[in-house]
């Protein structure tokens, strides 16, 4: 395991010094989505007024929960990271079929690449959120700059999962058809628009249990609450850990085979 785990990390060396090159790719892959389009690269942004406008307009204040507004906001914006991490990683090495087996880039540049145009994606979306944030009552506290290490943390784990999903998918076709059908079902068994009922329920266990609801809340409870969720922390920072671990060895074990599978 060791030694694959080294592996692993060569080729993840090898993609990093290659930065410029996943970067050229993923600034293209984000200028050829909305190739021909007017506003371009602002439609993430309207994309996400429009979904949690939409949220917020059904909702109400969330029976007079306080800043529902700006829950529902953060809450929106880590999910769409979430969203598309899981979406993409599954047809990641199908979608790069073409350069995998023309070339002999690292594997793990597919990734890098990948993980980068989400986080673009996300960027407009963030430029639309802290509009709405601020109108929501965001907390503007000391604890607001955990936000920061909190999406260092997000944009960590990404990679892992895109390894993970990946690999997997490429052994296992079917995959692809099940994270995308689960995934619908994550967004309303996640609490991205609606809060846990009390301690107990199955809402409460939903929230308490659900790994997912940790990756939201590093985020989230600074904006509206101006604390730290340290339990969320520790949970979402030893989920990050394994799966990179996982995703080392993976990488190590397959990045040589991968080809032979797409």
């Amino acid at each position: 395991m060791i030694e694959l785990a080294r592996r692993g990390l060569s080729d993840l060396g090898a993609a990093l010094r290659l930065r410029s090159v996943w970067w050229a790719l993923a600034s293209e892959d984000v200028a050829d989505s909305h190739r021909r389009t007017v506003l371009g690269p602002v439609w993430p942004l309207l994309n996400y007024l429009l979904f949690v406008g939409t949220l917020i307009l059904i909702l109400g204040d969330g029976g007079g929960k306080a800043h529902f507004t700006s829950y529902v906001a953060a809450g929106m914006l880590v999910w769409l990271f979430i969203n598309d991490t899981l979406s993409m990683s599954v047809s990641l090495f199908a979608r790069e079929e073409g350069f995998i087996k023309g070339t002999v880039l690292p594997i793990s540049l597919y990734v890098l690449r990948q993980t980068l145009v989400i986080a673009i994606r996300s960027f407009y979306a963030l430029l639309g959120a802290i509009p709405v944030l601020l109108y929501g009552g965001m907390e503007l506290t000391p604890a607001l700059l955990s936000v920061v290490p909190a999406i260092a943390v997000l944009l960590l784990t990404a990679p892992a999962v895109g390894v993970l999903l990946g690999i997997a998918a490429a052994y296992f076709p079917d995959l692809r058809f099940m994270v995308v059908n689960v995934t619908r079902l994550l967004m309303f068994l996640t609490p991205v628009f609606w809060m846990p009922a009390g301690a107990g329920g199955w809402r409460g266990a939903l929230y308490h249990w659900n790994p997912l609801t940790h990756y939201i809340d590093i985020v989230r409870q600074p904006m509206i609450a101006g604390t730290i969720a340290w339990n969320s922390w520790a949970i979402t920072l030893s989920i990050t850990a394994l799966l990179s671990v996982a995703a080392l060895v993976m990488l190590g074990k397959f990045n040589r085979q991968i080809v032979f599978q797409l």
